[in-house]
């Protein structure tokens, strides 16, 4: 099956503040992105079937790029940071961080999730859209969840799966 992970455009939100889940408004910019992604997709043909996260950001950009209504599923969402979602990072606590930094795949965000939480849930959605039977997929969702999948999928351990850098509007084909 051919996949292509696209990643949400620029959210509004300042700069150093940490907002997995939380649902977040569009950008001045987005429709200038959407047409920049629309240009990278021409000549994208025949059947697939869309698939989003549904937070604004990639529910949005899904609805804008694509003629059919895209399919929302809540396991193609951000990390959940719990108690640090819409904080500036630099207001988290040391105590707290601390033991995150260390090993975040397994340490879960106070009152959210691990990195392996967020892993295993994109498990989940892949081993579903395989039993589908789809030839393609096209997938709207976050950083977190792209870099997941392109681990499971390139046999990467998930405390390197951030060397994969994946911008704002970055689109990533892969077979599985």
């Amino acid at each position: 099956m051919e996949i292509y992970l696209i990643r949400h455009t620029s959210p509004k939100v300042a700069k150093g503040i940490c907002y997995g889940q939380s649902d977040l408004p569009l950008t001045e910019t987005f429709h200038d992105e959407v047409e920049c992604i629309k240009k990278e997709l021409e000549g994208l043909e025949g059947e697939y079937k869309v698939y989003s996260s549904p937070l604004l950001r990639c529910h949005s950009l899904a609805n804008a790029l694509f003629s059919q209504v895209p399919i929302l599923d809540r396991r193609l969402m951000e990390l959940n940071f719990g108690d640090w979602e819409m904080q500036a990072w630099d207001d988290i606590p040391e105590s707290q961080l601390k033991p995150w930094m260390e090993d975040f795949v397994h340490v879960p965000c106070p009152q959210g999730e691990s990195y392996m939480d967020l892993y295993n849930r994109c498990l989940g959605f892949l081993k579903d859209l395989k039993s589908h039977g789809h030839d393609r997929a096209i997938i709207i969702s976050h950083g977190g969840p792209i870099r997941a999948i392109h681990a499971y999928v390139n046999g990467i351990e998930l405390k390197d799966s951030f060397e994969f850098k994946v911008g704002f509007g970055d689109i990533v084909k892969m077979t599985i």
